[in-house]
């Protein structure tokens, strides 16, 4: 019988709760302490001379929350929203953020162990920066994204410059 060490040498494998979600045929993860709440498609309204991956701002209770097409910023094609769609609101270099997707599947909980470095082809297809890796789970794949990396930092300039504007 073989009994692992503890000694503190990382033998322990573990779990990351992930919101996962679509955009397009795609489905990505997010980790979950990332995300401060995920709220139903509501009317954005549009700011003008905006850059064109900010759909607007939206008004969650009482705080004016810029929304961006995650689909525009990891480079996607960009989907009608529907009644499936959601906003995922999220902080991203000390700002809030709402980023749309396409619907949200699930709430689940993957172990370290299976996430893998992103395979070349995918890395190439997307910005490997803001990819974490890829998620094996029983009989799919998950693309884990970075939301720190996703935006430049001349998006998140964009963004904070838009929401003092709109206070």
């Amino acid at each position: 019988m073989e009994y692992e060490q503890e000694n503190g040498a990382g033998t322990e494998d573990k779990n990351l709760q992930l919101v996962a979600f679509n955009l397009g045929d795609e489905e990505f993860g997010v980790d979950i302490m990332q995300v401060q709440e995920i709220i139903r498609m509501q009317e954005v309204t549009r700011i003008p001379q905006a850059p064109d991956f900010v759909k607007g701002v939206i008004n969650i209770r009482g705080k004016i929350i810029v929304v961006v097409s995650l689909d525009k910023c990891l480079g996607l094609e960009s989907k009608e929203t529907d009644e499936h769609s959601r906003i995922i609101v999220v902080e991203v270099g000390g700002s809030v953020v709402g980023m749309v997707v396409d619907s949200v599947s699930e709430i689940l909980s993957i172990q370290e162990s299976s996430i893998e470095p992103a395979p070349d082809i995918i890395a190439s297809k997307i910005n490997a920066d803001y990819l974490k890796g890829v998620g094996k789970l029983e009989n799919r794949l998950l693309i884990l994204l970075d939301l720190e990396k996703i935006l430049t930092e001349e998006q998140v300039n964009q963004i904070s410059q838009l929401s003092e504007q709109q206070e």
